[in-house]
């Protein structure tokens, strides 16, 4: 065995023993400037002004090889005249457009200073005697690639197939959901060859093969396979979206196009929540998975879950068979974390691939602009800036974080300002509430976890705030809590960021073990917030229909999509040995807790790890089970236990080697 698949599979084993004891409108246009074209932010500017920088300076020009040595006379009295101009240029501002606020200065590769514009035009600016050229500011994005595909590593394992054009051929994906659109992109049949198609042929074409309704409620009311909910279209993206699918959120045009993890595998719309329906029995869904078998389907995903009824239901036996017959079904963990013991059924199944969730780094939002400093702020359910609004920062100092979660009425006076406060305590009603009601035109509230800022939701009482609000990631809140008073703005066009907050632990993604033999759950985690992919298109002001949503149900169609690609490239494997080739390559180390960032070393939590789909298609080796549960074994009772483990050789020769310890006590 490779030094690479060992060590991976030494750690899972000794951790498995389980010892029990934003959305806004565009900003008003300047009348007598151009139509702005989409890649600028058409809020602010940046003004060249007369005279060389540094760098191209006869005076300070360093020798070819050379660096500018900024410690010179030379140097010094230069960057001094440069800043002369610049403040030459900042009284012509205050005289002849005291709106517009200098966010920055330059003098090594520009002569130049940023301007936040507050309604200036930008021939405004061009009037001034020491300006040389004015032009909207780009909106550049560190990378072109999903950085959704690349934490799992897609698109490499992609080409050891070949590359996209093939990614996922002629694998066959139930979605056991809420139906799937046809009609987006993401599932148009250009280039694809006929196929056999099954049920109501009026939702289905030569991409998504089957649509089919299973509720006990559809004789009653008539219902069809149409996708009238937007869920089930959500997951079949993530799967298998047709590859390079241009995309757009909120009129926001992501600078990436969107691929499904098997962009070209065959989808099934096995629909267990038709219509209005909010829920399905049991037997819906083991009709569904039964009609997606016989028809052929080699993979079942269901992103949904539900309490256990007994301590081993019927469900998750009916799953652990379709294993044992050769369907991979991929299962969401549920979202009812965090705590141990919270796994819903069917994701506790013993053979389910059943998916934990963790963050994609990347989300639509509302730039809000700091001291110059620019970030993302989420909305939600609370009002909105219709125009750029630019005021005062008013930061309510506290106890979390520094800042006060405003769940009592504020004694601060926030008249006329953007007020800061944090998440935390009580609802998002009540403390952007407390700020307005102090005087607050807007609220920014600091998040208290890890992560990207999300989507906040009101508490429905009477008298909901009127102000806009929005949240903003805990990153930020630390980095513009001392920056009272500042001058702040909140962008009403919407922007893409990327950030740098991967791999946190969805707050909510339930946790093991199970109630049914302390098993091992969720088996292994995958990009499950902040996951963009696509939606019906009765959901969108205009095509193509994309949205974020988040919750394990987004994590669950990474694995069935990684399952599709895994038999793609080795279709002589079966259902167990392609659940092993995902959760025993998974990633260690990466994983970090929502709350504070530190790594995730319990597998109830992070299963074996992140799924890293380049290594499970390179896998060595597949073992069943795919984790070890022990039971419950008092502490110091000197009892023993034994597992047998099935392990399948899946190329050259290797030895394997096995340890296992036990915990110190309570859930390990």
């Amino acid at each position: 065995m490779s030094n690479h698949f060992f060590p991976r599979l030494r750690v899972l084993l000794f951790a498995a023993l389980s010892v029990s004891a934003v959305y806004a409108a565009a900003p008003p246009s300047n009348t007598d400037d151009p139509a702005i074209k989409a890649g600028v932010d058409s809020s602010s500017a940046l003004v060249q002004l007369n005279g060389d920088p540094l760098a191209t300076s006869p005076r300070t020009k360093p020798p070819k090889g050379k660096k500018i040595d900024f410690s010179s006379s030379t140097v010094k009295s230069e960057r001094a005249r440069l800043s002369a101009l610049r403040n030459d240029f900042k009284a012509w501002l205050r005289a002849n457009a005291p709106k517009a606020r200098v966010s920055g200065e330059f003098d090594l590769s520009l002569n130049a200073v940023a301007v936040q514009l507050n309604g200036v035009s930008l021939n405004q600016l061009r009037a001034a005697p020491m300006v040389k050229r004015v032009e909207s500011q780009g909106l550049y994005y560190p990378t072109v690639a999903d950085p959704d595909l690349s934490i799992i590593h897609a698109e490499e394992a992609w080409a050891s197939g070949g590359g996209p054009a093939n990614a996922g051929e002629g694998v066959k994906v139930a979605i056991i959901d809420s139906g799937i659109d046809i009609r987006h992109p993401c599932f148009s049949d250009a280039g694809y060859a006929s196929q056999n198609q099954f049920g109501d042929r009026r939702f289905t074409n030569n991409k998504v093969i089957a649509a089919k309704v299973f509720n006990n409620k559809t004789p009653q009311q008539g219902f069809t396979a149409e996708a009238i909910d937007s869920h089930g279209t959500h997951v079949a993206g993530t799967a298998a979206c047709n590859h390079a699918t241009p995309a757009t959120v909120g009129g926001v045009d992501i600078p990436y196009d969107m691929s499904g993890v098997a962009p070209r595998a065959l989808l099934g719309n096995y629909n267990v929540f038709p219509g209005t329906t909010g829920s399905a029995r049991s037997e819906d869904i083991v009709n569904a998975l039964e009609s997606a078998y016989a028809d052929g389907f080699d993979i079942a995903n269901m992103s949904l879950g539900g309490g256990a009824n007994g301590m081993q239901d019927l469900l998750t036996i009916a799953v652990d068979n379709l294993d044992q017959a050769n369907m991979v079904v991929a299962v969401a963990a549920g979202n009812s974390g965090p705590g141990h013991f919270t796994i819903e059924s069917p994701g506790s199944a013993a053979r389910a691939l059943t998916a934990g969730s963790s963050t994609v780094p990347h989300f639509v939002g509302a730039p809000v602009t700091v001291a110059g400093i620019t970030n993302g702020a989420a909305s939600g359910d609370f009002e909105v800036v219709a125009a750029d609004l630019t005021a005062p920062l008013g930061v309510v100092v506290g106890t979390t974080n520094g800042l006060s979660t405003a769940c009592t009425p504020l004694t601060e006076n926030l008249a006329g300002t953007i007020a800061l406060v944090s998440r935390g305590v009580c609802t998002f009603s009540m403390k952007i509430r407390n700020a307005q009601n102090a005087g607050a035109i807007a609220v920014l509230v600091a998040n208290n976890q890890q992560g990207d800022p999300t989507a906040m939701a009101s508490d429905g009482t009477p008298s909901q705030p009127t102000v806009p609000a929005y949240m903003v990631s805990i990153a930020t809140g630390q980095a513009i809590k001392g920056s009272d008073g500042a001058a702040t703005t909140i962008a009403a066009s919407l922007a893409y960021f990327l950030t740098p907050n991967v791999d946190f632990m969805s707050g909510t993604s339930s946790q093991g073990p199970t109630d049914v033999d302390f098993r091992v759950k969720p088996d292994v985690v995958a990009p499950g917030v902040n996951v963009l992919s696509s939606i019906p298109i009765a959901f969108c002001e205009g095509e193509p229909c994309f949205a974020f949503f988040q919750g394990t149900s987004m994590a669950t169609p990474h694995l069935a999509g990684s399952a599709a690609i895994v038999r793609w490239l080795h279709p002589q494997l079966d259902a167990s040995e392609v659940r092993s080739t995902i959760v025993n390559t998974a990633d260690q180390g990466f994983l970090k807790t929502f709350y504070t960032g530190a790594v995730v070393t319990d597998p109830h939590v992070g299963g074996a790890g992140r799924e890293n789909l380049l290594s499970a298609v390179n896998a060595r080796v597949a073992l069943d089970p795919v984790s070890v549960s022990f039971g419950s074994v008092p502490s110091g009772s000197g009892q023993t236990r034994t597992v047998a483990v099935e392990v399948t050789n899946l190329g050259a020769p290797a030895t394997v080697s096995l340890s296992v310890g036990a915990g110190s006590g309570g859930v390990a």
